[in-house]
C-alpha cells in the first residue's frame, strides 16, 4: 500500500480535527467519488445514494475525534458507506413507490436517440450483471469519475492492490465477450 496516502490521510484528518476548512474540502474531494461508486455498486437510486454519501460524511464529523486509525480513514468511510447503503436498501424494501414517469426519455431527446441509448445501456448492464459478483463490484467502483486510487479500491473491496489491475483486465475481457455473445453467466 502507498504510505504517502496514509500519511496524507493522517495529516488531513488532523487538520480537519483542528477546523481547517481547506483540509475538509481536500478530504471530501479525495473520497467522495469512492463513496458514490459504492452506492452505485449497491444499485441505490440517485436520491438514496446522495443521502447515503451525505450521511457517511455526517458520521465522520460525529466521530472525528474517536477515529483510532486515521491512516485507514478510507476504509472507515467505505465500511460506513456500505452500512448506510444497506440501511437505504432496507428502507426502500419497506416502502415501494408507485410507478411513475421516470423511465420516459427526456423531452429534449429525439425518441429514436433515447431508445437506442436505453437499449445500449440496458445491454451493458445485463452483461455486467452476468459477471461474477467480484467483477461486478470491482468494475462498478472503478467507474467513478475520476477513478479512485488503487489503494482506496483495495480498502473498499478488501483485495490486494497488486491484484486490482489484472483482475480488472480479466473482468473487462469477460464483459467484452458477453457483449459480443449476449449475457451468459461467467
Amino acid at each position: 500500500m502507498d504510505r504517502s496516502i496514509d500519511v496524507d490521510s493522517v495529516d488531513l484528518l488532523g487538520r480537519v480535527r483542528a477546523g481547517d476548512d481547506a483540509a475538509w474540502a481536500e478530504l471530501t474531494g479525495q473520497y467522495t467519488n469512492l463513496l458514490w461508486s459504492l452506492a452505485r455498486g449497491m444499485r441505490l437510486s440517485e436520491q438514496d445514494a446522495a443521502d447515503a454519501v451525505q450521511t457517511t460524511w455526517l458520521r465522520l464529523v460525529e466521530r472525528i475525534d474517536t477515529i483510532r486509525h486515521p491512516d485507514r480513514v478510507g476504509g472507515w468511510l467505505a465500511t460506513t458507506m456500505r452500512r448506510e447503503c444497506l440501511a437505504a436498501i432496507a428502507r426502500r424494501e419497506r416502502v415501494q413507490p408507485a410507478d411513475g414517469w421516470d423511465d420516459l426519455p427526456a423531452p429534449a431527446d429525439p425518441l429514436e436517440d433515447g431508445l437506442i441509448r436505453e437499449e445500449r445501456d440496458a445491454a451493458l448492464w445485463r452483461a455486467l450483471r452476468a459477471l461474477r459478483p467480484r467483477c461486478q463490484a470491482l468494475l462498478r467502483v472503478l467507474m467513478a469519475d475520476p477513478a479512485p486510487s488503487y489503494a482506496d479500491v483495495a480498502l473498499a473491496l478488501d483485495m490486494p492492490v497488486g491484484s486490482i489491475g489484472p483482475t480488472r483486465q480479466r473482468c473487462l475481457a469477460a464483459l467484452r465477450q458477453l457483449m459480443r455473445l449476449g449475457p451468459e453467466p461467467v
